[in-house]
């Protein structure tokens, strides 16, 4: 029972965090029907500029505020260099211009910063709880509260304030936004800002426990998407689940079988749902009329 709930704790610790990855791919492709595959180098820039603006003296407090300003302004200039210009383009061009723009970032990240591990200090101290025979580190107890915070604002953002409703009608509707006078452009630079923001939130509480570098980026989008399509591309509930769902996968996984093969037993489980289900476990299907 004890080594159930260490895989649980562990398992909740890692899903929390790529739920915040898959919420900014949910929150992008919602408003502007692209897949962000440079998604993952926001929580890098969380967590490397977190560690060097610390590192210079700054609070750590005051360092994660402006690692979060940072990444907003690198989201926001990849939408008005990148996409916008290319807003026309097809899907799949749109793809390759986020690669394209996550080869760039790390490329940057290694000049800028170094191509070390850096840790930051745990918020609340390095002594573990114990809980029922298992122990929770109180940094992932920072995780799983971060993300729960992060999903309550966004859910308030998106059903209770004017801008969160144009969101909304820009994602049901781009033409039909337009048409009553929504600045589709500005809500697309928004969600990009924004889906930044939450990926250098991710960064920042996770990488007392991880470590960063400047290759992070990578991995972590590839599990973002992974738990964005689980869940069901574009609902952000689905995206909370879908990543939850993963780090369990990838815990319960490494724990009772192997962990060679950790990254294998989640992605394996993907594909069985997709095939299964191809709009996610809380996608909605789409008819289209001919």
């Amino acid at each position: 029972m004890s080594d159930f709930l260490q895989f649980l704790f562990s398992g909740l610790t890692v899903g929390a965090v790529y739920a915040l990855v898959a919420l900014g791919f949910t929150l992008i492709y919602n408003a502007s029907d692209v897949v962000n595959f440079a998604q993952g180098e926001f929580v890098m820039l969380g967590g490397m500029v977190t560690v060097f603006v610390s590192a210079a003296g700054v609070p750590l407090p005051i360092a994660a505020l402006i690692a979060v300003a940072a990444s907003i302004v690198v989201g926001l200039m990849l939408y008005w260099f990148a996409i916008a210009p290319a807003r026309d383009a097809s899907a799949v061009s749109l793809i390759i211009i986020t690669i394209g723009a996550s080869i760039l970032l790390k490329g940057l990240a290694q000049v800028v910063f170094d191509k070390q591990f850096h840790k930051l200090p745990a918020f609340s101290g390095d002594a573990p709880i114990d809980l029922l025979g298992a122990s929770i580190l109180p940094q992932s107890l920072w995780v799983i509260g971060g993300t729960a915070v992060a999903v309550i604002v966004l859910y308030v953002f998106l059903e209770k304030t004017l801008l969160g409703k144009a969101v909304l009608a820009t994602s049901a509707s781009r033409l039909a936004a337009r048409l009553v006078g929504i600045n589709t452009a500005t809500i697309m630079a928004l969600s990009f800002g924004g889906s930044a923001a939450i990926g250098a939130l991710a960064g920042i509480l996770v990488t007392p426990i991880t470590l960063t570098s400047y290759d992070v980026g990578t991995m972590m989008a590839l599990k973002g998407f992974a738990a964005a399509m689980l869940g069901g591309m574009g609902n952000p509930l689905g995206a909370v689940v879908g990543g939850l769902l993963l780090g369990l996968l990838e815990t319960m996984g490494a724990g009772y079988l192997s962990s060679t093969y950790k990254d294998a037993f989640a992605f394996i489980m993907i594909l069985v749902v997709l095939f299964a289900m191809p709009q996610g476990l809380l996608g909605r299907r789409t008819v289209n009329r001919v």
